[in-house]
């Protein structure tokens, strides 16, 4: 089926220097803002399940039709939400060598978990078709070179050196390389240069975000 096109415009804002005219939109000043007739939405899941309920005949579809799909697509989203990206902040805001190493296995046996449940053959998460699940952690797994750059590494083993995990690994592998190369992605992600400053504040513990404290309390990502 041919992709059809939503018209729209991507502006990109730096969270630690928000715009007003992302405050008069969104007073919390969280990125992703939409705007949508006027009217502002935030909250990244729930816009993409937004664009779903009002662009029902564009694809690619990003929830499945079948309704236990439907549900799994669901309860994997929100392992994402409630386990990996708490995971990677702990890790990343994590100080001194004493639980690094701990703090690193804790994020990738969450991917292991994660990548189990992938469709065997792919190349995303629920098979052929890019979807929710896949949106939800996208970011997160573009941005692993911060652990390598700040923390001495992700842990993440390279190709052959996954011992008895490596048919996990080779599927998380394959999955990456099918994200990372599709358009959507690319032209949404920012230059590595715009992203140092603002990991190195979570790598130092002094980011201020909502996020940053809550890891720093011990608390869930609100």
């Amino acid at each position: 089926m041919e992709e059809k096109k939503i018209d729209y415009q991507y502006i990109e804002v730096n969270p630690y220097h928000k715009p007003k005219s992302l405050l008069d939109l969104n007073p919390r000043g969280l990125v992703p803002t939409l705007q949508y007739q006027n009217k502002p939405l935030y909250e990244s899941t729930v816009l993409c399940e937004f664009l779903e309920d009002a662009y029902p005949d564009h694809t690619p579809h990003l929830l499945p039709k079948d309704p236990y799909d439907r549900a799994r697509t669901r309860i994997w989203t929100d392992y994402v939400g409630s386990r990996i990206i708490p995971a990677y902040h702990r890790f990343l805001q994590h100080q001194g060598e004493d639980g690094l190493k701990e703090k690193q296995q804790e994020f990738l046996n969450h991917l292991k978990e994660f990548t189990k449940e992938m469709h065997p053959d792919g190349p995303y998460f629920m098979g052929q078709d890019f979807s929710l699940i896949d949106i939800v952690i996208a970011p997160w797994a573009n941005r692993l070179w911060v652990f390598d750059h700040f923390k001495g590494g992700s842990g993440l083993p390279e190709e052959g050196k996954g011992g008895e995990d490596e048919g996990v690994w080779k599927r998380w592998r394959k999955w990456l390389s099918a994200v990372e190369n599709r358009r959507s992605v690319k032209d949404t992600l920012s230059e590595r240069e715009h992203y140092l400053p603002i990991y190195q504040r979570y790598a130092e513990d002094r980011a201020q975000s909502e996020a940053a404290k809550a890891i720093r309390a011990g608390r869930g990502i609100p």
